[in-house]
């Protein structure tokens, strides 16, 4: 019984720390996609719409994160915006309201690795 609890405490240790990590990762591409189209990132957050299991392109089961956010391109107005993750890897960022799509070069995780994103 002990054993078992000690997993169960240990898994959910690890489910903590990968959310956190992913929400991270979730956080910077919205702050990133929005300081690229010069948008307002409101609450400074983004809040888990959804969380289920998917594969990757290679066949590993990993947990598909949907973040949702909100942003304003006048200051007076909110609009919604998502993060798709994939683990803590970015699938997809989506703002609607964003006229054209422009592709650019936006940092997600270091500034070593980029991404693009479209705008």
């Amino acid at each position: 019984m002990e054993t078992i609890s000690l997993f169960v405490l240990l898994a959910a240790g690890w489910f903590w720390f990968d959310s956190f990590q992913a929400r991270e990762v979730g956080m910077r591409a919205a702050r990133a996609a929005c300081e690229a189209e010069d948008l307002l990132l409101l609450d400074d957050t983004v809040a888990l719409g959804s969380l289920r299991p998917a594969r990757d392109d290679e066949g590993r089961l990993r947990l598909r994160r949907v973040y949702h956010f909100e942003y304003s391109d006048t200051g007076d107005n909110r609009r919604d915006g998502q993060v798709t993750l994939l683990g803590s890897e970015l699938l997809t960022l989506h703002l609607p309201q964003v006229q054209g799509p422009r592709w650019q070069q936006v940092s997600v995780k270091r500034e070593d690795e980029q991404r693009q994103l479209p705008r």
